[in-house]
């Protein structure tokens, strides 16, 4: 069974191979970019831990390794497994804007003159939304946690970590060298993440690859949030410090605000999920599926499930054939994936919002019949000319997706962001950890589902995703691609990689990807098709088959090849009567995955 599922040879289509091997273990493993911050969440499944208490573990590790990427300050998204009940799930930790966020009011801020299109600077005090990550880590170890193990016990393998410090590791220290201006500049209190170096400017910098770097006060700041659980962090010293420096920049958060979100702050959700049958999956499956879960809005991972369902659909209509081997990165199979995307994200850059706030029709979204009628958009010979909000932009993969199982047969996908690097870089004085930039995503147009409005959350980008076997609810992996408006489009590309094409969960994530980027202006000043990135590896002929049916395509290599993320995957299967997991991590990384 495990020979047919994981092929002991490459296939001669896969390009880039990391030669990583795929990690297996009975007993449980922890995947993510970080070693470090994986061995921490591995402590504390030995400690008598679960997925749940270990993955908080490992979001507090990797705060500390790669806080270009992630943080206390940012927010979180989980979907979780109880191997127990067989469900599925998901939390929102996402934050809020505050109460006095208006439209008015920062348009008033930027200086935006009335009836002019505007957004929130990335780099903005304006775009910092209440953090929801800290409150996030309390409520998924409350409800999901073994209860083997503190919140303080889970906290310790990160604050050891930024108390005895730690060798940076090679993209943590580059993310970090190309934030070292904005950490400087955002706040006076950016020395708190940079190295001490009595040579360099303000006697701080950067930490290079292999140096060992400090931040003793997020570890204060983890030890109260130990202590004292969201009380730690959304009151007393951390939040007043958080709302002095927002306000002194100009910004509205309050300490109501913060208060508020202790309070109701995570929210379990019903996830959504579609039912995937097509290109051969069901004869892997026994005839019945995969079914691909996702969290819902605010977060974009209905995109996921849209353009899935719209190659379902086009298989169904003929219109597109069912892919062997020998498709894979072709011409054909890569211009539908993209047109898929294409039409799902001109929907979801629309209606995807907060449903607490503005009704979103999620289910008539992934609905048989109305993507059956988005199917009928493509074109097998010729790219599609999308409405300019279709398309999304690039975003660098400026967040940490991970994800954990253990010994009992539970499973829970994990993502964490400041959404773009260090966030706006604002940070707190003596809390060691920056601010995100997540209310960025907010339209300052009073006509969208999406506006700005007092205590709303945004579109969100993060989105972890889990697939189950139809057939009996059984899990069949958790998995995620990290990457701003990238997520979905890896989801999709690393679930046709397993699911159709039959990779194993190294191969999946190894294989060149390509990235749906912004529209391109021609000479008239009009929106033309998006910028199609194609990771090297993906062959030449194929990027000048796509161009002529007419994709606006630009090969990527070396560093920039992180605009197409980075991801993890842990599968499950069983043979002789045990339990396997089977993990990858994304070669784009600097991350492992290890077994318990």
């Amino acid at each position: 069974m495990a020979s047919t599922i994981f092929p002991s040879t490459e296939p001669q289509f896969l390009r880039f191979s990391s030669r990583r091997s795929v990690v297996h273990s009975t007993r449980g493993i922890v995947s993510c970019t970080q070693p470090l911050a994986a061995a921490a969440g591995i402590e504390i499944l030995r400690k008598g831990g679960n997925a749940a208490d270990a993955a908080v573990a490992v979001a507090a590790g990797l705060n500390v390794t790669e806080p270009g990427s992630t943080g206390i300050g940012g927010d979180m998204f989980c979907l979780y497994y109880d191997n127990k009940t067989k469900k599925v799930h998901a939390l929102n930790g996402s934050g809020r804007s505050g109460q006095n966020m208006t439209i008015d009011q920062i348009r008033k801020d930027l200086k935006i003159p009335d009836g002019e299109a505007g957004q929130i600077p990335m780099s903005s005090v304006h775009a910092v939304t209440v953090p929801g990550a800290a409150a996030g880590w309390v409520d998924c170890v409350e409800r999901f946690g073994s209860g083997q193990v503190t919140m303080e016990d889970i906290l310790t393998p990160a604050i050891k970590l930024a108390e005895e410090g730690f060798p940076v590791s090679e993209l943590s220290a580059t993310f970090w060298a190309a934030s070292e201006e904005s950490i400087r500049k955002a706040s006076p209190n950016g020395s708190e993440m940079l190295k001490k170096d009595s040579n360099a400017q303000g006697g701080s910098r950067a930490p290079k690859a292999g140096e060992i770097m400090k931040n003793p006060t997020i570890a204060q700041t983890y030890r109260r949030l130990g202590r004292e659980g969201k009380k730690g962090f959304y009151e007393g010293e951390v939040a007043e410090q958080l709302v002095k420096v927002v306000t002194d920049l100009g910004g509205h958060l309050t300490l109501e605000d913060l208060k508020h979100h202790a309070e109701v702050g995570t929210e379990p959700v019903d996830p959504i999920s579609l039912k995937y049958t097509g290109q051969g999956v069901g004869e892997r499956t026994d005839g019945h599926g995969i079914e691909l879960w996702e969290h819902p809005p605010n977060g974009q991972g209905i995109v996921a499930l849209m353009a899935l369902g719209i190659l379902q659909e086009l298989e169904k209509a003929g219109k597109i054939p069912q892919w062997t081997a020998n498709d894979h990165n072709s011409a054909g199979h890569l211009h539908a994936v993209i047109e898929a995307l294409r039409i799902a994200f001109a929907d979801a850059q629309w209606f995807v919002t907060d449903p607490n706030v503005t009704k979103v029709p999620s289910a008539s979204l992934i609905s048989p019949s109305y993507l059956s009628s988005r199917a009928t958009l493509f074109s097998p010979t010729e790219a599609l000319t999308t409405p300019t909000h279709g398309s999304p932009a690039h975003s660098r993969s400026d967040t940490v997706y991970f994800c954990v199982s253990d010994s009992s047969g539970n499973a829970i996908s994990f993502i964490n962001s400041n959404y773009g690097g260090f966030g706006t870089a604002i940070i707190p004085k003596g809390c060691g950890f920056t601010l995100q930039n997540r209310g960025a995503n907010f339209s300052l147009d009073k006509g969208h589902p999406n506006a700005l409005e007092p205590r709303k959350r945004p579109y969100h980008t993060i989105i972890p995703a889990l697939t189950t076997n139809v057939k009996d609810g059984s899990l069949h992996s958790v998995y995620g691609v990290m990457g701003g408006f990238m997520q979905p489009q890896g989801h999709v590309q690393v679930f046709l990689n397993q699911l159709v094409f039959g990779l194993n969960p190294q191969e999946a994530l190894d294989a060149p990807r390509i990235c749906i980027g912004p529209g391109m202006p021609d000479a008239s000043g009009k929106m033309s098709n998006a910028v199609i990135s194609v990771e090297e590896g993906i062959r030449p002929e194929v990027v000048e088959e796509l161009r002529k049916l007419g994709h606006h395509v630009e090969v990527v290599s070396g560093y920039g090849r992180g605009v197409f993320g980075r991801g993890q995957i842990i599968r499950l299967h069983e043979d002789d009567g045990q339990r396997v997991w089977s993990a990858g991590s994304d070669l784009r990384g600097d991350g492992a995955a290890l077994p318990l």
